[in-house]
């Protein structure tokens, strides 16, 4: 070695160990150990994004919860970090006096616990649709005081992953406070917004709710780099599944209630098979793994339509952009995948409150408590839809003829495929809200109606003739002191 070479590399080492001593070696050298492969994969990539939100509370939405607690497991196993994982769940199913399993919480019947580890970034009241749409837009400043204050502060090379897991009606997804929505048109002017700002490359949001197809149908541009799926089209039901009942599929007999949602597990089943080192899978892949599954293969017996909407050019893309780079010796084991008791929606939380009036002792507080209960839900459910039919038929009765008003209720008046549920979606929120504050809040299970309201706008019914229409039907259904009960 000559002269010359010997003495430019004992420059070189003792200026490695000169910065080594003020801490400083890592800019200089990346060891293995410290990451340094998977850095620089994400540098190359962009960083992965994900927000998790369960948008409901109380223990017979347990599902709900457990979906987002299962959605994280499959976020960290990829490999993303918690820095970059945004997590928004009431967090009251884990400790609530009904889990027949404390501080833990299961999304299938054999299944580990979902629940360790999980971040409590936004609990309690901070779940709602404004503290939501603040995370995704990365906006830190309305977030001051609410959860962690985290928020997905993607750049233009980014991968951003949505889940969202509730009930939902048409054009809404339900929230966990009362009488708090998100809409569709506020979803989409957020991720329009995102998408003018260059913060991300590309964005996938998957939604478990019924008739959640109504968010993106006619909504959702083909030019801004979102590709989304959801658990039912624009009209019908999505299903709980692990619900209870007999033989193979149902829940541990301590629990009265659904454990997973059949569009949810079935994709995160999916993930888990493959967290064994393999890649490539892609998003149109899953897409029809999932669909052939939540349609109960293909006959809809006891499953919905699961639909993709926006940009189908980004099919092709390899679940690894967003939560698959699995390292190859995983040893968590999740529950092997088995045809579950699916429940509609809408009808799980009956099941939970029969099923606690059932195991209640006779002659018992309890037992008389839960009758109770399941005979306030059942009149609740009869009072909103009365509601709503009596409004039509109010509506309609004053129309002197005009043809206009009268498709305004009808529940099967819907529009045609590409377009969306209403065209002015401020009236939308108004005439719900002047129905809410006749007849109270439409709650998890009243927002079935809401292509009823959708309806009267498209017929250009005036505000001042909904809100007669509302304080005479709920009137003569339920006094003022009688209002819905949430």
């Amino acid at each position: 070695m000559g002269r010359g070479l010997r003495c430019l590399l004992l420059l070189q080492l003792l200026g490695l160990a000169a910065v080594a001593g003020a801490g400083r070696w890592q800019e200089f050298l990346r060891l293995p150990s410290d990451g340094g492969k998977e850095e620089e994969e994400e540098d190359a990539v962009g960083t992965r994004w994900a927000v998790l939100i369960a948008g409901s509370n109380g223990y017979y939405n347990y599902r709900h919860q457990a979906d987002v607690c299962h959605a994280y497991q499959i976020m960290r196993k990829g490999g993303l970090k918690d820095d970059n994982i945004v997590v928004m769940m009431y967090d009251d199913i884990a400790n609530n006096p009904d889990n027949p399993r404390p501080g833990v919480i299961i999304n299938h019947p054999t299944g580990a616990d979902v629940y360790a580890g999980v971040p409590k970034d936004y609990t309690g009241k901070d779940v709602n649709a404004n503290n939501f749409l603040a995370v995704l837009l990365g906006n830190k400043s309305a977030l001051a005081g609410a959860g962690s204050g985290k928020v997905v502060s993607s750049g233009p090379n980014d991968h951003v992953f949505v889940y969202y897991a509730d009930h939902g009606g048409p054009g809404v997804l339900s929230m966990p406070g009362e009488n708090d929505y998100l809409y569709a048109n506020d979803l989409l002017q957020a991720l329009k917004k995102k998408h003018a700002a260059g913060a991300y490359k590309s964005l996938v949001m998957y939604v478990e709710a019924c008739e959640s197809g109504s968010i993106f149908e006619g909504l959702l541009p083909t030019d801004i780099a979102v590709y989304a799926t959801t658990a039912s089209n624009a009209e019908e039901s999505s299903w709980g599944t692990y619900c209870p009942g007999d033989g193979q599929g149902a829940p541990p007999a301590e629990f009265d209630t659904c454990l997973g949602d059949l569009y949810s597990v079935a994709w995160m089943e999916d993930a888990d098979a493959h967290h064994d080192g393999r890649r490539g899978e892609t998003l149109q892949q899953q897409y029809k793994a999932v669909k052939n599954r939540t349609s109960d293969e293909g006959t809809y017996m006891l499953g919905s339509h699961v639909m993709q909407y926006g940009d189908l050019s980004l099919g092709p893309q390899s679940l690894d952009l967003y939560y698959m780079r699995i390292a190859a010796n995983d040893d968590d084991e999740a529950g092997a995948a088995v045809r579950g008791h699916a429940v509609n929606q809408r009808d799980a939380d009956l099941i939970y409150f029969w099923r606690k009036y059932r195991r209640a002792s006779e002659g018992t507080a309890e037992k008389v408590e839960a009758r109770e209960r399941l005979l306030q839900e059942v009149g609740r459910r009869s009072r909103v839809d009365s509601s709503v039919e009596l409004i039509g038929g109010l509506l309609l009765g004053s129309s002197s003829g005009d043809n206009n008003n009268k498709v305004v209720l009808n529940a099967n008046a819907v529009r045609p495929p590409g377009q969306p549920l209403v065209d002015d979606w401020e009236c939308l929120r108004s005439m719900v809200r002047t129905f809410e504050a006749h007849c109270g809040s439409l709650g998890q299970y009243g927002i079935k109606h809401m292509r009823s309201f959708a309806n009267i706008c498209n017929a250009a019914v005036s505000h001042h003739a909904m809100a007669n229409a509302a304080s005479q039907a709920c009137t003569s259904i339920h006094p003022s002191s009688q209002r819905l009960i949430n």
